[in-house]
């Protein structure tokens, strides 16, 4: 059983990171409508958190520069997956309002259910029922009084939260022998060299000389922080739990995006993003094994450690 103090760890951990990714999508909206193009600001915000904790765990903890050669392999599996993700994320918010495209965002713990049934992880009719509901609630959200959203960056933002849910999994697998700022490093490294070369080559514009940076600068710290924690609560109650307490950064999206964007949801807007919110809830009517044994199988079983003692579970 997870002990109580791990698992209000992982809890904390999970709702802290759902207070920085709520707020990831104001700073980069901010940064696009200043004149950053939706590539150049995943591609910066991307290559400078992974140059922030690479220098932070250098000169602090050396000692999480190291990682088993397989669970290398999973890092870059799952950072070039949420690169992709990354990508499509912000073409997407660079055609729709900040509040709106994080409301899509928030299918991906459906998704993580999906592939954590492909992983040997049982999936329940209550699940089934959920992905429905949430269905109904993106009809609702993406139809403003009456305005239809453009298609293409809906079907990106729902694309990118299914790579970014597929990426949990992954990690989830090496973060059993693995502390969580090794599995972030690694991760940042891998999306780092998809988004960096995808801007050079289909972008490479250049901000302006009066465009202010401090919209990136404020972003690049959130995914930072963000990833920290979320592989942090991922380690101690799991991907599905932490993807659950994420639903809080919806609201946070909502309130700030309202005060700095003057963005405003439209009733049927409001009623699909409670019934998106429901949908997520009734995670919690379902019943999980909390013991954090290692699935036996599945797809990802070829991510495990060579024969040695695995690392403590308290780094």
């Amino acid at each position: 059983m997870v002990s109580n103090k791990r698992q209000s760890r992982g809890v904390m951990a999970a709702l802290s990171s759902a207070a920085f990714l709520g707020l990831a999508p104001v700073f980069g909206r901010m940064a696009i409508l200043s004149g950053f193009s939706p590539l150049s600001v995943v591609a910066l915000r991307t290559g400078l958190a992974a140059a922030l904790i690479f220098f932070g765990i250098l000169v602090f903890r050396r000692q999480f520069l190291y990682i088993f050669p397989v669970g290398l392999a999973g890092c870059f599996l799952a950072g070039a997956i949420n690169g992709l993700g990354s990508i499509l994320y912000f073409l997407a918010l660079g055609q729709l309002p900040a509040s709106v495209g994080q409301l899509l965002y928030a299918l991906y713990p459906l998704f993580v259910a999906v592939f954590s049934f492909l992983d040997k992880q049982p999936i329940s009719k209550l699940t089934a029922l959920r992905v429905l509901v949430a269905g109904v609630a993106v009809f609702l959200l993406t139809n403003a009084d009456g305005a239809v959203l453009p298609l293409p960056a809906v079907l990106m933002m729902i694309g990118a939260a299914a790579l970014y849910a597929l990426h949990i999994p992954i990690n989830q697998r090496v973060l059993y022998e693995i502390p969580a700022p090794t599995v972030t490093l690694y991760t940042l490294l891998a999306m780092s060299l998809v988004t960096v070369p995808f801007y050079l080559i289909f972008d490479r514009q250049l901000p302006g000389v009066n465009v202010s940076w401090w919209p990136v600068i404020l972003l690049t710290l959130m995914t930072t922080a963000s990833r920290l924690t979320l592989f942090l609560g991922i380690k101690n109650i799991g991907g599905l739990q932490a993807a659950l307490l994420g639903l809080a950064e919806l609201f946070i999206t909502i309130i700030i995006s309202h005060y700095l964007l003057n963005e405003i949801l439209s009733l049927g807007q409001l009623i699909g993003a409670g019934i998106l919110g429901a949908s997520i809830i009734m995670v919690a009517l379902e019943k999980h094994d909390p013991a954090r044994r290692r699935p036996k199988g599945g797809w990802l079983a070829w991510i495990h450690p060579p024969e040695i003692e695995p690392w403590s579970l308290q780094d």
